[in-house]
């Protein structure tokens, strides 16, 4: 009975939380074959294909010749940028427009100190210029926590539309452990996100083509990051992602063995599942039955952007894993998450399973967010420490 209840007061929690934001728009289907270059060719003379069955084989041509959708040359305009933190929130409530004014306001007074974020040329270039220049907020570890053992960083990518200050308070706590971060803004979000937009609609949403090209740049990046630790003097790497950001990377550490730390925090198998079935993304699911597309054609048409294809490469590195899921999430479903570790048995992936008792959204709420950070945050001290202690 308390079970029922609990399970019922937590879904219209979890519900009142993905229904507060009034700006998400249905936008109409757009293939996007533009986005994707050399791996949308014209069809043949002639040819009597769909653009739905265009866009399916387009998408299993990426599965198969993935390593070159996510290859990319080193950048070489890295740099360190000093500037004042800001919020760049994606929701226009007012206490959240308040809290950017008042920090905008500190910055032009000089009463928030400025810090470091790493700054580099994005090497998959779209559309937007602002988004195509890279930024991460940087947290190097004192030189005295990382004192007798190697360099160890994580690249931390937080949930879609996230501001730009979620996870920041992860980062410090990895410096604690020694390890320095990179918190990376995913592309289309906060200072990479484009004047037009509200929110970081272009990362997911019904342009296909371009969601796919959001996923092929956040990999590149994550990737291109590395490159820069490494010039640094780095030498163990790891990867946390959120809700999108674990999407990310999923298919970066997949395509980069380089990442033996992997913390995915809620995780999927099939991008598409999570779009016609999750909370978050009723709008985008609404563009694509207004255009008669199916659960199955989504699913399909998002392959290239799914963990479930790149199983069998990530599994070929060893890697240590923590896969932190919610009971109650209505965004990515709890099956999803079930197939998930289904999946690392199958492979033999070395992994750790963490449940939280809440939701997708809930999980950013007291007390589930002290949870989840003391999952992620003794995982991947320990797992980093197990590196050092195995050489």
């Amino acid at each position: 009975m308390l079970g029922r209840l609990y399970e019922k007061w937590m879904f219209a929690w979890e519900t009142a939380l993905t229904t507060r934001d009034t700006n998400r728009i249905v936008r109409p289907l757009e293939w996007g074959f533009d986005w994707l270059g050399e791996f949308a060719p014209e069809p043949p003379a002639g040819s009597q294909e769909t653009d739905l069955e265009r866009m399916v084989r387009i998408n299993e041509d990426i599965v198969v010749r993935s390593d070159e959708f996510f290859s990319y040359k080193t950048p070489t305009d890295f740099r360190l940028e000093e500037r004042h933190p800001l919020l760049f929130p994606t929701n226009v409530r007012p206490e959240t427009l308040a809290e950017e004014a008042e920090m905008r306001r500190r910055a032009a007074t000089g009463e928030t100190p400025k810090v470091e974020f790493l700054r580099f040329t994005s090497p998959v270039a779209s559309k937007y210029p602002e988004n195509d220049v890279v930024n991460a907020r940087w947290y190097p570890a004192a030189a005295s926590a990382k004192k007798g053992k190697p360099k160890q960083a994580m690249i931390v990518m937080p949930q879609w539309n996230a501001d730009a200050f979620s996870h920041n308070a992860l980062c410090t706590l990895f410096n604690r452990s020694g390890i320095s971060a990179l918190r990376l803004s995913k592309p289309y979000h906060d200072i990479r996100r484009p004047a037009e937009l509200e929110r970081s609609d272009y990362a997911v949403s019904s342009n296909i083509g371009r969601t796919a090209a959001a996923c092929q740049q956040a990999v590149v990046d994550i990737r291109s990051c590395i490159d820069w630790l490494e010039s640094q003097g780095y030498e163990d790497f790891g990867v946390l992602g959120t809700s999108l950001g674990s999407c990310y990377a999923f298919i970066a550490a997949a395509h980069d063995p380089r990442l033996k730390v992997c913390a995915f925090n809620h995780a999927s198998t099939n991008f598409g599942d999570v779009v016609w079935t999750g909370q978050s993304t009723r709008h985008i699911r609404a563009a694509f039955e207004q255009a008669g597309l199916s659960r199955e054609d989504v699913s399909q048409v998002f392959k290239a952007v799914s963990p479930s294809f790149y199983m069998e490469k990530f599994a070929a590195h060893p890697k240590r894993v923590l896969v932190v899921h919610a009971t109650y999430d209505l965004t990515f479903l709890r099956e999803f998450s079930l197939e998930v570790l289904a999946s690392f048995k199958k492979h033999s992936v070395d992994f750790v399973s963490k449940v939280l008792p809440c939701g997708h959204y809930t999980t950013g709420e007291t007390p589930y967010k002290f949870l989840d950070g003391w999952y992620l945050g003794t995982f991947v001290h320990r797992a980093f420490r197990k590196l050092h202690s195995v050489g």
